[in-house]
């Protein structure tokens, strides 16, 4: 009788087929330990604080000049009047026309003190809303110092040279 281990003489030069339908173990990574040197940041902080958001880094994009005037308050209505109009950024949505009405409702200000171009730069961030507002978070930390930066890259993102040269386009084929 042949069993398997008998079934391949001794001296033969036939090979044993290795078993090919074995279970496959999948190559596991061993996870890099790595060991905490300092923990003394941390020491001085209570839970509560750990478990705080952080919130460093969420400056705005507009820098607002110090404001030497004591009795500096804005009024509720002029407040309701900018969120009234309201830019969203759309197609049809003209930044000149934004800019001038917002000028307009701002311009009747006067604060002793407190310049108009910091009361427009305070109260520009509540007029803007959607795609607009979107730009407005995007920009940079004091990246607009003056009311001239913010007109410039206001502009610049809404109505952009390329829209410039076709209207201009437009009207050349007009006459």
């Amino acid at each position: 009788m042949r069993t398997r281990s008998n079934f391949y003489p001794s001296n033969s030069t036939a090979t044993i087929p290795s078993r090919s339908n074995r279970r496959r173990i999948p190559n596991i990574v061993e996870p890099e330990i790595r060991t905490i040197e300092e923990i003394v940041p941390m020491v001085d902080r209570t839970m509560e604080e750990l478990l705080q958001a952080p919130t460093e880094g969420y400056r705005e994009a507009i820098v607002i000049p110090e404001i030497l005037g004591e009795n500096f308050e804005i009024k509720t209505n002029l407040l309701q009047l900018v969120q009234a109009n309201k830019f969203y950024g759309f197609e049809r949505d003209n930044p000149h026309t934004h800019i001038s009405n917002f000028k307009r409702m701002t311009v009747t200000l006067k604060y002793r003190d407190v310049s108009n171009d910091a009361i427009k730069l305070m109260l520009f961030m509540c007029s803007l809303e959607g795609a607009a507002r979107f730009w407005y978070e995007k920009e940079p930390p004091n990246s607009i110092l003056n009311w001239d930066d913010l007109v410039n890259k206001f502009v610049n993102q809404f109505f952009s040279p390329s829209k410039t040269t076709h209207l201009k386009n437009e009207i050349s084929r007009f006459t």
